[in-house]
């Protein structure tokens, strides 16, 4: 199995400052290898605690990091539950990192349904006790919520069209794979309006994708509550692949900081560099935010 390259390691481990002893958190392990490296920092006596919603890539991240130093904890949930589940325990952060990229192996397993090459069941979930799928929503949602999803999360400009062909397929037939997504996405933008550069169904997928998972719900506030779960002198840094996820970062960020407590360490967020793009291109888009809690 590949294993995902972690976007932006240097400037994240730049940024996060990590000191011997650091209890650090993960919000979205992955396969580790940001993880991995902020245990490095931390040495024998730091302690990682890794959350991630999909219980195989917190499978594969407890494997990955079988033979590093420091005591590591594993929690299969949502980063949205990292202050609760802090407070549960009566713990604070050193280090927080928050990667909102969904991991390389999603797309690469045909049986999630994240992809458009190939053909497999519409699925997309991250978390697979969850009970709705890509094609459970597809096949019931209004013609406007499909628009307004397509539009808003994937920035489609064919929004309208492609909903209407979703509505229109369905009436011959229940939507069941990514073909049919594929299918009703091409039936609605003419070839000659189709970008070379992207496979005309990216940004549907996304758009999907993300409304399944509902990866934007509430996502400044939750940034703003786990940043209060840093220790005086903490810092904690967002991993942003979507505008809507920069966004609520950034917004995150001006709240805490008009707190008092918090100094934004970037004005604009850091991107990776040409090199890393033409290694890595998954690293793409990623836009790199960070935040520290003063010293009281």
């Amino acid at each position: 199995m590949r294993r995902h390259r972690p976007a932006m390691l240097t400037e994240v481990l730049e940024l996060l400052a990590i000191d011997v002893g650091a209890t650090i958190v993960d919000g979205t392990v992955g396969h580790a290898g940001h993880a991995e490296k902020m245990l490095e920092a931390a040495g024998e006596s730091g302690e990682l605690i890794a959350f991630d919603w999909d219980l195989e890539m917190l499978n594969i991240a407890e494997n990955n990091l079988a033979r590093t130093t420091g005591r590591k904890t594993f929690v299969n949930a949502d980063f949205r539950d990292i202050p609760a589940w802090l407070a549960k325990r009566r713990m604070r952060a050193n280090a927080i990192l928050l990667d909102f990229g969904v991991n390389l192996q999603h797309f690469e397993d045909t049986t999630r349904g994240f992809s458009f090459a190939g053909d497999a069941p519409l699925d997309m979930r991250m978390d697979r006790s969850a009970k709705e799928t890509a094609a459970a929503w597809l096949n019931r949602a209004s013609e406007g919520e499909i628009a307004r999803t397509l539009r808003e999360f994937g920035g489609e400009k064919w929004a309208g069209p492609i909903a209407r062909q979703i509505c229109v397929l369905r009436k011959e037939r229940s939507l069941k794979t990514t073909a049919d997504l594929v299918q009703a996405v091409l039936r609605a933008i003419p070839a000659a309006k189709r970008e070379k550069r992207i496979h005309p169904a990216t940004r549907a997928f996304q758009a999907v994708r993300i409304a399944i998972n509902r990866e934007l719900d509430n996502l400044e506030d939750t940034v703003v509550q786990i940043a209060h779960c840093l220790k005086p002198g903490g810092r904690m840094a967002t991993l942003a692949y979507h505008s809507g996820e920069d966004a609520a970062a950034k917004n995150a960020f001006r709240r805490l900081a008009a707190e008092g407590d918090y100094a934004i360490l970037a004005k604009k967020p850091l991107r990776p560099s040409e090199t890393e793009v033409s290694e890595n291109p998954n690293a793409r888009s990623a836009r790199l935010r960070a935040i520290a809690k003063g010293g009281n």
